[in-house]
């Protein structure tokens, strides 16, 4: 209908014009402003703040107004007629697209003018009768609401079913030819009371059945509506409907008059908008927008999944069903979570069909698994009947964790979060929750509900409300259900059967479990479900010689003779590290600079020493070479302030610096630049290559060769470094390309002072092109034993790592594929072989445990239960009086802190103040005085997501003292409490080293951000 002589923008600024009115009916405001990208984020913050202050209406106005004044560019009123159409507002995009011809007649609006006045006549009827439940469903098959409108009204359920009607009504009222489907879906769903009052009839006679309305000129307006087995004729009514289709949708969009809003008008908030279905918490683009494009195409064609389990998933899942409390203990492999997703569904169909509240709460310990758990499990398995919500640290919206709570059925959440906003309830603060809030908590990998850890520090809450219900005799306190998961809960520290026993009984009695179940009678199909992987031992014997671990040895002798230290472990050993730390405490305390230093620098050999054993000699070179040249640049910094930049990149020593430095740098400097050249000629010698990496390219190249590039396998090795040398050694050997090796590393996200992190993102894109084949070899640190959705693997190896009964299960778990292979790789004398001998004899041990429990006599298991339950809570708040009355005894002012380095004083406890409850801060002007800020090499790696402007060092010697952080866009110096000595002036003899603030028995103040903005104007 485009007008002669008019530009496409003045045209659609027209029609707006001309149909204002019935725009502001039938648009849908929130999901509309989702899609105008061409908007100003300010202009649509402004139109949601309109809708939640004086409705939806008066927002589309507002909208409808903006869009008239401003000049948007080429291509706008395209972008908005999408918009509408995306959002499901396909009436407004019939009043407002130029390139329909034809417009709906007065004679048809008027008549759907009428059968909204008519829903509004009977609304009363009609919510007091619909169950929502019955109806809601097929409207969404018949496209009479969006998945959109589906959560919304489900989230009005939680108001009662009556809220949900009337949330329905208002949003059928908006789509075309609703007053005919509705009535078809009334008809279908047995609701034939509630069609015979709309409709006037008392009986459905055909599938032409009419009903004449009068318009206001007169005219007889004839409204066909179906019944679920009617077809039209396609000979006789395609022009008919063609016609009316146009006609009738358009005139919904006149639904009611402005002033009544009793049905256009939504009343959900931006709030629920912004968390709506086709949101970043709601959808599976939300936080994994890097998944790859292969694997989104994959899930969009694949049907909706059935949720059905396995014999043996039933047998241990049966207790959960009763209500009871139970700990799944099943191997890695065997569907867990697909068990957690069955009960959650069943625990929330009993309560809906009881009428009562049902909420589910899933946590997990991995920021990842918030996302895996809601993408693969939850989300497609129930999102048919219930919201799901996820949250977690790495969850972009600004939304507090009790709205999400309020909005979703289940909840998947990182329990960090929780234990939060439990915390903030006890404050007596808005933003919590409580545990009565929930009706069932799935704890993921729960063998981790122990000591301090923060899923223990959850239940203490539920069992102290439990044992204050058992003292009252009543539940005055609301319970959730508890469903743990684990695949290995462990035996502790248990070296006998019987202590053995004792764990599994304190991880029951902090879950309060009724029991722990493992699989018995259908052992033979969980056995052809979880195939075990052949186990292989590759030991790392041949004798090799090692020029390069030589020269090392005879540099740290010569420091250890320099400073005349006699260490009784061997290089190259953990013990070793643990007495040069041990060292480097004593000789800060004691003021010995020389010791503390030389301290230092064997370390750094030592670790040396670990890499060359580990992975190859050149990355245990660049491991000191780095090292080194930090040192120079610090020294540098301190002694030519002035002149930053010159001599500063030099690869060698500047003699300048030499000369003013102290003797012991001189010395430790001089050291190893005088060798430097030596050692890298040393590691660049093929010849010396590290054995173990001999036999891990054997192993590769065999299981490779042999599955002719279909093979997937997971390297397990100790430390960030390692995983990422290994995966430079495999990308730069040619042969393991050969035959379709394609590696990539996988570590963790948590922030190191020597190493790049991975971000959460990275992760998630290494698994998703591992899970599609672009990645098939993951050289990766713990963070891949537990929990992530990683593919099943063809083989496992463990890299010279071992640690203990619980990550052996879970690293041979990935190996699950057909004929797939684990194997350990290391020295025979190294302990890893022993080490693993060791863990598969706790295992056994477990496994006879858990028997042990389960066999145990009724009475006499609730009993112990309870008494481990009574023994956390005694021993937990003994803790609390303990901490409380050290921090009663001391105060800041007592308290000084020295340079670990060279024992200057930095600074008084009463100049520390907090920010956010972590991040220590010293804004004095007398400290400012002190350092000197630099570029921080490995901050700057980390590509932090808060801002650092650099490294503070000590002026006088170098030592690192903490970062430049910006709070508030003000600089400020956080210092790092294991860089400095902490004296106490009652007792000048006593000094101590921290490794973490929260070791420090004083509780300094909260930063006052107001008079650090006073001292800072100056700057």
């Amino acid at each position: 209908m485009a007008k002669e002589g008019y530009s496409t923008e003045e045209t659609f600024r027209f029609l707006i014009s001309c149909f204002r009115t019935r725009l502001k009916m039938c648009i849908k405001l929130h999901s509309t402003l989702d899609y105008l990208d061409f908007l100003d984020p300010e202009d649509k913050e402004k139109i949601r703040s309109k809708a939640m202050v004086s409705g939806d209406i008066a927002a589309v106005e507002l909208l409808l107004t903006t869009l008239e004044k401003k000049d948007w560019g080429p291509g706008w009123p395209r972008v908005f007629l999408e918009a509408l159409q995306q959002s499901g507002s396909t009436l407004a995009l019939l009043y407002t697209d130029p390139n329909l011809t034809d417009l709906p007649s007065p004679s048809f609006e008027t008549f759907h003018d009428e059968c909204v006045k008519l829903l509004n006549l009977l609304q009363p009827t009609v919510v007091q009768n619909l169950l929502v439940s019955d109806v809601l469903d097929k409207c969404v098959a018949v496209t009479l609401l969006t998945n959109e409108d589906r959560n919304r009204i489900i989230a009005a359920a939680m108001h009662g079913n009556e809220s949900a009607a009337r949330e329905l009504l208002r949003r059928i009222v908006q789509k075309e030819n609703w007053f005919s489907t509705f009535m078809m879906v009334l008809r279908e769903t047995e609701n034939h009371k509630i069609a015979n009052e709309l409709t006037g009839t008392t009986c459905f006679e055909s599938s032409t059945e009419t009903k004449n309305l009068s318009p206001e000129d007169g005219s007889k307006v004839q409204m066909p509506y179906l019944l679920a087995t009617d077809q039209p004729n396609p000979e006789e009514d395609n022009q008919h409907m063609e016609n009316n289709s146009l006609e009738s949708s358009t005139a919904n969009s006149s639904l009611v008059l402005e002033s009544d809003t009793s049905l256009a008008e939504g009343s959900v908030s931006c709030l629920d908008e912004s968390l709506g279905h086709n949101s970043n918490m709601g959808s599976d683009s939300g936080t994994m927008g890097s998944e790859s494009d292969e694997e989104n195409e994959v899930e969009r064609s694949s049907p909706e999944p059935e949720l059905q389990l396995r014999s043996y998933q039933m047998e241990v899942a049966q207790p959960a069903l009763e209500g009871k409390n139970v700990i799944v203990c099943l191997p890695t492999g065997s569907g867990k979570t697909r068990v957690a997703v069955y009960i959650a569904k069943d625990h929330l169909d009993r309560k809906r069909k009881a009428s009562e509240p049902g909420k589910v709460i899933v946590l997990v310990n991995k920021v990842p698994l918030v996302e895996q758990l809601f993408r693969k499990e939850f989300n497609p398995f129930l999102k048919k009947w219930y919201i799901i919500k996820r949250i977690s640290g790495d969850t972009q919206l600004k939304i507090s964790f009790p709205e999400v709570v309020k909005l979703g059925d289940v909840i998947i959440s990182t329990a960090q979060i929780l234990e939060n906003s439990l915390v903030n309830s006890e404050k007596g603060e808005d933003a919590g929750v409580l545990l009565s809030d929930f009706s069932l908590i799935i704890i993921d990998e729960c063998h981790h509900t122990n000591k301090e850890a923060v899923y223990n520090n959850i239940m203490r809450r539920y069992l102290e409300q439990k044992l204050k219900n058992h003292k009252l005799g009543k539940p005055m306190f609301p319970l959730p259900q508890i469903l743990g998961l684990t695949a290995s809960p462990g035996v502790g520290e248990a070296k006998k059967q019987a202590k053995a026993e004792e764990h599994i009984l304190k991880i029951c009695a902090n879950l309060d479990a009724f029991t722990i179940k493992t699989v018995k009678e259908n052992i033979v199909q969980l056995k052809d479900q979880i195939k075990e992987p052949c186990k292989k031992l590759a030991i790392a014997d041949d004798p090799r010689e090692d020029p390069f671990k030589d020269k090392i040895l005879e540099i740290m002798t010569e420091i250890q003779t320099f400073c005349q230290m006699n260490p009784m472990s061997d290089f190259g050993t953990q013990h070793y590290e643990q007495w040069a730390i041990q060292m480097e405490k004593k000789a800060a305390k004691e003021e010995n600079r020389k010791d503390r230093v030389c301290a230092e620098h064997l370390r750094k050999y030592n670790e040396a020493l670990q890499i060359n054993d580990t992975i190859r000699m050149i990355d245990a070179y660049n491991h000191l070479h780095t090292f080194y040249t930090d040192e120079k640049k610090k020294k540098f910094a301190v002694l030519h302030e002035s002149d930053e930049d010159s001599h500063s990149d030099n690869d060698g020593l500047d003699q300048n610096i030499l000369m003013k430095l102290y003797d012991t740098d001189k010395f430790l400097l001089k050291l190893f630049f005088d060798n430097k050249e030596s050692l890298k000629k040393l590691a660049q010698k093929p010849e010396y290559e590290n054995e173990k990496l001999i036999k891990l390219r054997n192993t590769i190249m065999e299981q490779y060769t042999r599955t002719e590039g279909s093979a997937r396998g997971i390297i397990f090795t100790k430390t960030r470094q390692s995983a990422f040398a290994l995966s430079q050694w495999i990308s730069e050997n040619e042969k393991f390309a050969q035959v379709g090796v394609k590696a990539h590393h996988l570590i963790g996200a948590g922030h190191s002072s020597e190493f790049k992190p991975m971000t959460q993102n990275e992760q998630k894109e290494v698994i998703s092109k591992f899970r599609i084949g672009k990645i098939n070899l993951l050289i990766a640190t713990t963070v891949a034993e537990e929990g992530l959705d990683i593919k099943e693997c063809n083989i496992v190896i463990r890299y010279g790592l071992v640690t203990n009964e619980i990550a052996m299960v879970q690293a041979r778990g990935r190996a699950r594929a057909n004929e797939s292979t684990y194997v350990l790789v290391g020295n025979s004398d190294s302990g890893v072989f022993e080490r693993e001998t060791v863990n598969d004899f706790r295992e056994k041990m477990m496994y006879k445990a858990i028997e042990s429990v389960q066999n145990m006599d009724r009475e006499e298991y609730d009993h112990k239960i309870l008494e481990l339950q009574i023994q956390s809570i005694m021993e937990k708040k003994m803790k609390a009086k303990k901490v409380i009355a050290k921090q009663l005894k001391n105060n800041p002012s007592l308290i000084k802190f020295l340079c670990k380095n060279c024992s200057v004083v930095a600074c008084s406890g009463n100049s520390i103040h907090v920010i956010e409850g972590m991040h220590h801060v010293n804004m004095t002007q007398e400290f400012k005085e002190l350092y000197l800020v630099r570029e921080n090499r490995a901050l700057t790696m980390t590509f932090a997501d808060y801002q650092i402007n650099g490294e503070i060092i000590c002026k006088t010697c170098g030592q690192a003292w903490g970062t430049m952080m910006v709070h508030r866009s003000l600089d400020m110096p956080c210092l790092k409490i294991k860089n400095f000595v902490v004296v106490f002036k009652e007792n000048p003899r006593v000094k101590k080293q921290y490794k973490k603030w929260v070791e420090l028995p004083i509780t300094f103040p909260q930063l006052a951000y107001s008079e650090y903005c006073q001292f800072s104007d100056e700057d």
